[in-house]
């Protein structure tokens, strides 16, 4: 009997050892799975961003390519190239085709704040703030700002009373909300160094400020200049009489390059660059860089 007994617990602890030993081998499967997938994602994370930096350089050459007739447009439109059997889709954008806010006039940033749906009785308000924060002296307009206002806002800062340094600043400026912000980003400078924007280039957020001129113009307008392929042509006519002609850019661009794996991982890579112009400077300088 008692041999009896000492058999049945030595088969219980054996499939109790037998459980704990499966257990053990299938949390080592787990972990060892688990880690494989990790690996694999993370070498398709880089494979996929190496391939979106391989697009920026390549369109920093295209637009300094040595036969000018081949050179990309710096107007937004794609382009697609394929890189060790992955597809990139380029972009350039000519900052010269933006609205740069150190030089623009108080016409223009009215005109901008209300395409972006910003209500009538805000645009003064936002236009005099934002032009107190970057002049030069204290002198509050008439629906401005100046240090005093701040603080009694209760901002730890006061106007900065000198040009902006980045476009991520004029979220510091009164009254400016997250929410114009996103709006107006993608139609401003601090790059462009000229009163106007080169329409040439301009996206459709700077085309919807011009007087006249609807989203189906300003969409139409674009698939248009995206049809032609030569510098030097005359673009349409836009309802303030103007007539832009395509150039072959200047020297500061914004560039995104993005890319999708067959597996599904994506990279996508937007940076603002300054093109070098001496033999012993670097063929671009970058002035900002963005992942996602």
């Amino acid at each position: 009997m008692t041999l009896r007994r000492q058999k049945g617990v030595a088969l219980i602890l054996v499939l109790w050892f037998s459980v704990l030993l499966v257990i053990i081998v299938g949390s080592f499967a787990v972990v060892a799975r688990t880690e494989t997938m990790q690996a694999a994602q993370l070498y398709q994370g880089l494979k996929a961003r190496l391939a979106a930096e391989a697009g920026l350089h390549r369109a920093v050459y295209e637009l300094r390519n040595p036969v000018i007739e081949l050179r990309w447009f710096a107007d937004g439109r794609p382009y697609t190239l394929e890189f060790d059997d992955m597809e990139v889709t380029v972009s350039i954008r000519d900052e010269s085709g933006k609205i740069d806010i150190n030089l623009v006039s108080d016409e223009q940033l009215a005109a901008l704040f209300a395409s972006t749906g910003v209500p009538e009785e805000d645009i003064d308000l936002l236009v005099d703030a934002v032009m107190d924060w970057k002049d030069p002296d204290d002198l509050v307009r008439v629906n401005g700002a100046e240090d005093d206002d701040y603080q009694a806002a209760g901002y730890p800062y006061g106007a900065k009373d000198a040009p902006f340094d980045t476009v991520g600043e004029l979220q510091q400026v009164m009254g400016m909300s997250w929410e114009i912000f996103q709006k107006l980003e993608p139609a401003i400078t601090i790059h462009a160094g000229r009163p106007q924007p080169e329409l040439a280039f301009a996206p459709i957020e700077v085309l919807r400020t011009i007087e006249g001129i609807t989203d189906e113009d300003a969409e139409q307008f674009i698939a248009d200049r995206e049809q032609i392929s030569e510098f030097g042509v005359p673009l349409a006519e836009l309802p303030d009489g103007s007539t832009p002609v395509t150039r072959s850019g200047g020297y500061t661009f914004t560039i995104t390059s993005e890319v999708e794996l067959d597996s599904g991982v994506k990279s996508a890579i937007e940076a603002t660059v300054r093109m070098g112009g001496l033999p012993n400077e670097p063929p671009f300088r970058v002035l900002r860089w963005k992942e996602g």
